[in-house]
């Protein structure tokens, strides 16, 4: 049966269980933007605010650069973007109808998109309904000219809303990493978006556990700011390896406030994307 007699309204259910579209699952994989070459996405996930995941995205951005990885930051927190100023990257980029957007570069060679380097004054709230910042991080995709690529990183929004699903359904993510702190309330969230990566068959590398402990500058006792940290026994339990943990570290803070991050070496953390 042919997909035109399928479509038919004089079909029934019957007729129509050979046809080729009931029998291969719709993909809403986006096409990226034919001046793009990129081998892995890795999407940066937290399942809620402040816990650090703009900080980690950073610094796996940096490792990776460092490795001599061609590196590329694709930042999916439409509203609360943050990684530019982190960087001290300035827009506007660069936009033709021909191409398409051409990403700004950190001082360290990263290829850098995000929607601070569109907007006419990138401290300007965007009030956006879901959807539209949805598209708007497809866009980004399929619209930057991220030229050729070892790896982009996706810092995405916390949770499990419009944006988070449709970065797991339009890009092609290999593996995503879970960005998380001490508290047990986030532990708990964290087990949410952990769900959601599983229903939509996306691995999980492992977890980083971010403000682990407060080291002391006068006499180097670590501190846990908050409460006794059980994230080997949760990442045990789940299944999942323990990526690195990363103190509450002002050095870190002062580089991103000074727009210095490129700077920055985070000696927390050193994983192998291979």
């Amino acid at each position: 049966m042919s997909e035109r007699e399928c479509n038919n309204s004089s079909c029934d259910k019957s007729s129509c269980e050979g046809c080729p579209s009931r029998q291969q699952p719709q993909s809403f994989q986006a096409e990226a933007n034919e001046y793009s070459c990129i081998r892995r996405v890795i999407g940066v996930v937290s399942g809620k605010g402040g816990v650090g995941k703009s900080m980690v995205t950073a610094s796996l951005a940096n490792l990776l650069a460092s490795k001599g990885y061609k590196t590329g930051i694709l930042d999916a927190d439409i509203t609360g973007p943050s990684i530019p100023k982190m960087y001290g990257v300035h827009g506007p980029a660069e936009v033709t109808e021909e191409e398409g957007i051409t990403p700004c570069y950190t001082e360290n060679g990263i290829a850098l998109m995000s929607i601070n380097l569109l907007l006419p004054d990138e401290a300007a709230p965007v009030i956006w309904r879901g959807p539209i910042i949805a598209n708007v991080v497809k866009q980004f995709w399929t619209d930057v000219i991220w030229g050729d690529l070892d790896y982009l990183l996706v810092d995405m929004p916390p949770g499990t809303g419009d944006v988070p699903l449709t970065v797991f359904q339009s890009l092609p993510v290999n593996e995503i990493v879970m960005v998380t702190s001490p508290q047990d309330l986030v532990q708990l969230i964290v087990k949410k978006a952990l769900g959601m990566a599983e229903q939509m068959h996306i691995p999980v590398k492992g977890i980083i556990e971010n403000y682990s402990y407060f080291k002391c500058p006068d006499c180097g006792k670590e501190i846990q700011l908050f409460g006794k940290s059980h994230i080997d026994e949760e990442a045990a339990r789940l299944g999942l390896k323990v990526l690195g943990k990363m103190p509450v570290d002002p050095s870190l803070a002062e580089a991103s406030d000074r727009g210095e991050f490129h700077t920055v070496k985070n000696p927390y953390l050193d994983i192998d994307f291979e």
